[in-house]
């Protein structure tokens, strides 16, 4: 069987890069064992074009956010799903440097903050001694949609390989790629932190972080926002149920959940939401995270059959489709990747690896 593409991995990364290359008419297969504690299938959804606790703007987001706005209606629509929806930010300020941080934001013309006019507006929900402000535009891509359907889209197409892809078998040459039965022009590494131990991949700078989240009911909590303070709420498609995190943590003994999070991040609603809630599960999961910030996408300097499009690390829903189609347009048109996300960049590393 010849193909254009191998991809390996069908979370967000894999999902927008097989429809680019379908839609641009090539052919691909995707390799992917189902895996309910990917990062992409527990994170949170979140496009937001601040961060931190400075208030800065997101790296590319004038050209991002739109983007992904527009992405996510037309692969929503080709598999008749909603699967974006506009949910503006209320930031509580956890301290007074924060309040400052963020009325500093606005007065320099920061246009995706504001300060609100109804400083109480909350009030019968949360805690909130210092105040608010709003970021928006911002969104939530109900993943718990997204990647189902479209691998139900792979499925009928029959292009879908429900297995894990055993890279020691495959035969790599300059012009093409074979695993088995199929031949094609180039595999794309799209499996998140387990790209990181590949033998081509594993110089780059990566840096897996683990999160970790709780799923909440909190009846009477509007669902029309995202609201955060130390954690953030984020309202899931089901009416009343919410998820609640995340961690960053660097350093961890092992990938599962703990008590330790749960204990935290429960002291902290405590402390801030006034509804009554009920804890429904614990998930935890590690993100493909970079040392820099910045993802991975493009062809290997020695391999000219090996591709990457990885790294998209906690910014994953603005950042995929937007370098999905970069690389996608690379492949089919040559045209160029943005160069801090170009895997050139790591050309004398990956060369000496």
């Amino acid at each position: 069987m010849h193909v254009d593409y191998l991809i390996l991995g069908q979370g967000l990364s894999g999902t927008w890069l097989s429809y680019y290359l379908l839609k641009a008419g090539q052919t691909c297969i995707v390799f992917d064992k189902e895996d309910p504690l990917a990062s992409s299938r527990v994170a949170g959804g979140i496009i937001n074009p601040v961060t931190g606790r400075r208030h800065a703007k997101v790296w590319m987001v004038d050209e991002v956010i739109g983007f992904a706005d527009q992405a996510y209606r037309e692969i929503g629509a080709s598999v008749n799903e909603t699967v974006i929806a506009a949910k503006n930010i209320v930031d509580f300020f956890p301290s007074p440097d924060t309040k400052i941080s963020f009325e500093k934001r606005v007065a320099e013309n920061n246009i995706y903050m504001k300060t609100y006019p109804e400083p109480e507006k909350f009030r019968d929900l949360f805690d909130y001694p210092f105040g608010w402000g709003e970021i928006t535009p911002a969104y939530t891509v109900i993943l718990e949609k997204l990647l189902p359907a479209w691998r139900n889209r792979l499925k009928e197409l029959q292009i879908l390989r429900e297995e894990n892809l055993d890279t020691s078998k495959l035969v790599i040459t300059e012009n093409y790629v074979e695993y088995g039965d199929i031949r094609a022009k180039k595999i794309i590494f799209c499996n998140g932190d387990h790209a990181a131990i590949q033998p081509w991949f594993k110089a780059l700078p990566f840096a897996p972080n683990k999160g970790q989240i709780l799923v909440l009911d909190i009846p009477g909590l509007p669902p029309d926002r995202i609201y955060k303070k130390n954690i953030t709420l984020v309202p899931l498609d089901e009416n009343g149920r919410w998820w609640a995190g995340s961690s960053y943590e660097w350093e961890f003994e092992h990938t599962g959940p703990t008590a330790e999070f749960r204990i935290k991040t429960e002291g902290n609603l405590k402390e801030w939401l006034k509804l009554p809630y009920t804890v429904t599960a614990h998930f935890a999961a590690t993100r493909p995270a970079t040392l820099e910030r910045r993802p991975f996408a493009g062809i290997h300097p020695l391999y000219p059959s090996i591709g990457i499009l990885n790294g998209m690390g906690t910014k994953g829903c603005s950042l995929a489709p937007y370098f999905a189609n970069q690389l996608c347009r690379h492949l089919v048109y040559g045209e160029p990747i943005t160069p801090e996300a170009d895997v050139k960049r790591f050309t004398r590393v990956l060369s000496r690896s």
